[in-house]
């Protein structure tokens, strides 16, 4: 008979901190929640754990706990199969401590938002039900949140879904918003529209507020300002000029009340942030910016005449004629083989990496 040699104690050893925390804590919280409904119903059970607009107020602690809180089996049991695999995954990329800001900035603040618009409602329509007929609980804002952050690090994979749909990393977000849209619409508002909340957030987060590691140089860097993952990507082309002028106005009107921390600029780069992924990833985009930069040295250098050369003797230096030719590369002149091997440094210095990755980037 064989015997394991990978106990279940070894696995839970395995998994980051972070991960391990927040996976007990759902645990926990979700149990500790099914016995109190049990015992005393779930008007002595909800307001302690789980967020109520009308009595939340008076316990702030669950702006953060009704993450933790699956009211149904079927929801913990979905939510240990999906969260602690993908947390276990960020982790090991960010670090426990940018991964437990994220949880804690895309969770709170979404309930913080879902909170006011239920007393905005109430204050309209005076219906205590959107007081007190409304329980926000759950990971729909996480894992909504989890779904923006693999579309900025692995945009262009492919999963499939239930072993039959398959799909691009980068399309999922946008197809779980639309699916709280249509709840919504359908009367569903809690806890369905706080995925709408999650998904801003986390991008909010991630694009100007995440603070990257590996900076190469000397100071911190936050957030991702490429062009890959500007606003307007998510939306489809038609809209990208009215929400374009208004991405600009909120994000000037941001940096002038300093909402935004300031990023270190990369020249080389375009002065876009580092890219999340550590060095890695940041060396593999500076491999393609020195192919790039390469290539365009090359196409320079073929179109400019070669500089005229001052005899040993000190006389006044003699020009030779030159004749241009098309589609010719420097390939024998000094000039060309000067800048050839400055670029070629410039790779070097980047690091290796896959060709893939830097495509992607």
């Amino acid at each position: 008979m064989a015997v394991l040699s990978f106990s279940p104690a070894q696995f839970v050893a395995a998994v980051p901190p972070a991960t391990r925390g927040f996976t007990a804590a759902t645990v926990g919280f979700s149990l500790l929640y099914y016995i109190l409904r049990w015992s005393g119903g779930d008007a002595f059970a909800a307001p302690y754990l789980v967020l109520v607009p009308g009595s939340s107020i008076f316990y702030p602690w669950t702006f953060l706990t009704s993450v933790f809180v699956e009211t149904t089996v079927i929801e913990l049991i979905f939510s240990l199969l999906v969260i602690p695999a993908s947390l276990r995954y960020l982790e090991r990329l960010w670090g426990a401590v940018e991964l437990l800001k994220f949880i804690a900035a895309t969770v709170t603040i979404s309930n913080i938002i879902a909170f006011g618009l239920n007393w905005i409602e109430f204050i309209v329509f005076r219906s205590p039900t959107f007081l007190y007929g409304q329980q926000y609980h759950g990971q729909m804002a996480l894992q909504i949140g989890i779904l923006v952050a693999f579309r900025q690090i692995i945009p262009e994979h492919q999963v499939q879904l239930f072993g039959v749909l398959k799909a691009r990393v980068k399309t999922i977000p946008m197809a779980y918003v639309t699916f709280s849209t249509v709840m919504c619409i359908l009367g569903f508002q809690c806890p369905f529209i706080v995925i709408q909340f999650g998904w801003l957030v986390s991008y909010i987060w991630l694009r100007f507020y995440k603070k990257n590691v590996g900076d190469l140089s000397g100071g911190p860097l936050y957030g991702d300002r490429s062009e890959t993952f500007a606003f307007v990507t998510w939306f489809p082309p038609v809209l990208h000029g009215p929400l374009t002028l208004l991405a600009n106005t909120a994000y000037g009107l941001a940096s002038r009340f300093h909402l935004i921390p300031l990023s270190g600029s990369d020249v080389e780069s375009g002065g876009y942030a580092q890219v999340p992924g550590g060095a890695r990833a940041e060396a593999e985009r500076r491999r393609a910016m020195a192919l790039k930069a390469l290539d365009q040295r090359l196409a320079s250098g073929a179109s400019s005449p070669a500089p005229p050369q001052r005899p040993a003797n000190g006389s006044s230096p003699v020009s030779r004629p030159t004749t241009s030719t098309p589609n010719t590369s420097l390939t024998n002149g000094d000039v060309g083989g000067a800048k050839k091997s400055a670029a070629e440094a410039d790779i070097a210095d980047a690091g290796q990496g896959s060709s893939k990755e830097a495509e992607e980037v």
